[in-house]
């Protein structure tokens, strides 16, 4: 089967959107363009409105048709037409900021029984996200208004903005960084805080004027969409940077013992001082069987149990699970524990690695207190998630 290309473009602002296409654009001067928006109703799914061009003239019909369901079954479908309609398609896909960009990708080249998947059609090129420096600056510490994400739920969720900016940017293969006209270091700044957040991707800062290289033209490496699944999954692998990028800097912290929910919760205004965003997960002694996930971005701290840990007498679990984070299991396996453990990456400026190490130190189970057990820790009060300990 001839396969196309498909290439997707988003953005925090519909400039830098319209500055990747043009730059795509020059490097396959053939390819169609699919813009698309998404836009809330009372209820339900969303409407998802699609722009096509440089399309055979009968598929530039749903240009003007706006859907409303699900997003991904409505773009496998007209990526579907694309590919009837055309041979060997290159596609530029372009998605706006208020889709959450890694479940969306990862649902949709999933796949799926009866239908395929996408890959049977298409081959990934790099996902590029653009990362308007200006507005940029201002999305991640904005914690005060709300903003729906559409993903993999019927009607959205709602996040922050400053949550918004960082999965966006967490989700790029590829982070487009432009100048900025008043330059004062905006961009140096927005540029090393955007590769402290997804250290996964290659940053590009052009100047002015200076588009996307024709490389990116290309088919992804292979494995990305397990590598987009996995990194779904409650407990990931951290991903540092290298080294500091000025002012901005990464620390992982990691224990293996559970922490005390009160002294975490004294702790947590000394960790967060100067923490831009931070993500990883913690083993709590009120729910010892449940991962908690922990996601912060700006001020704004997520706590939400997310799955079970890993037993060494539950082989269905295991197969659930992607090969990523069985292996990961393994690696830090404990004969008692398990693979149960502490894991946190913090980003910001000016943070003090060594500060946020030692407070969450003090947060862990003392020995005394890690050997009263489960029956023991029952009676820890848990301030941070409703329902947990018995105060």
């Amino acid at each position: 089967m001839r396969k196309g290309l498909l290439s997707v473009v988003t953005g925090n602002t519909p400039e830098v959107r319209g500055t990747l296409v043009d730059s795509l654009l020059r490097a396959s001067p053939g390819a169609a363009v699919l813009s698309v928006s998404v836009h809330a109703t009372a209820t339900g799914h969303p409407v998802v409105q699609r722009c096509p061009s440089g399309v055979v003239p009968r598929l530039r019909d749903i240009a003007a048709q706006g859907t409303t369901g699900d997003p991904v079954v409505i773009l496998r479908q007209d990526l579907h037409a694309l590919w009837r309609a055309a041979d060997r398609p290159h596609v530029i896909l372009v998605l706006p900021e208020n889709l959450d960009l890694l479940p969306l990708l990862a649902e949709l080249w999933r796949r799926r029984v009866g239908s395929g998947s996408m890959g049977d059609y298409y081959d990934p090129a790099p996902v590029v996200v653009g990362v308007d420096p200006a507005s940029f600056t201002y999305d991640i510490a904005c914690v005060h208004r709300a903003v729906r994400l559409w993903g993999d739920w019927d009607d959205g969720e709602r996040v922050t903005r400053a949550e918004a900016a960082a999965r966006q940017v967490e989700a790029a293969d590829v982070l487009f960084v432009p100048a900025a006209r008043d330059a004062d270091g905006q961009v140096t700044g927005a540029a090393g805080l955007a590769r402290h957040l997804n250290p996964r991707a290659s940053l590009l800062t052009p100047a002015d004027g200076d588009g996307l290289p024709p490389a990116l033209v290309r088919v992804a490496p292979p494995g990305l969409w397990e590598e987009r699944q996995a990194w779904l999954e409650p407990v990931t692998m951290p991903c540092l940077a290298h080294g500091p990028d000025g002012r901005v800097e990464s620390v992982l912290w990691r224990a293996r013992r559970p922490l005390h929910p009160e002294r975490l919760s004294a702790a947590l205004a000394e960790v967060a001082r100067g923490v831009v965003r931070s993500r990883g997960h913690l083993w709590l002694p009120g729910r010892p069987d449940s991962i908690v996930t922990w996601r912060t971005a700006g001020a704004h701290l997520e706590l939400r149990e997310a799955g079970s840990w890993l037993g060494a007498d539950s082989p269905d679990a295991w197969a659930s699970v992607s090969p990523r984070r069985r292996t990961l299991a393994s690696w830090f396996w404990h004969d008692y524990y398990g693979e149960r453990r502490d894991e946190i990456v913090f980003t910001g400026v000016d943070i003090d690695g060594l500060r946020i190490r030692a407070a969450l130190d003090e947060a862990l189970l003392s020995d005394a207190e890690l050997s009263l057990g489960r029956d023991g820790w029952r009676s820890l009060a848990d301030p941070l998630i409703p329902g947990g300990g018995n105060p």
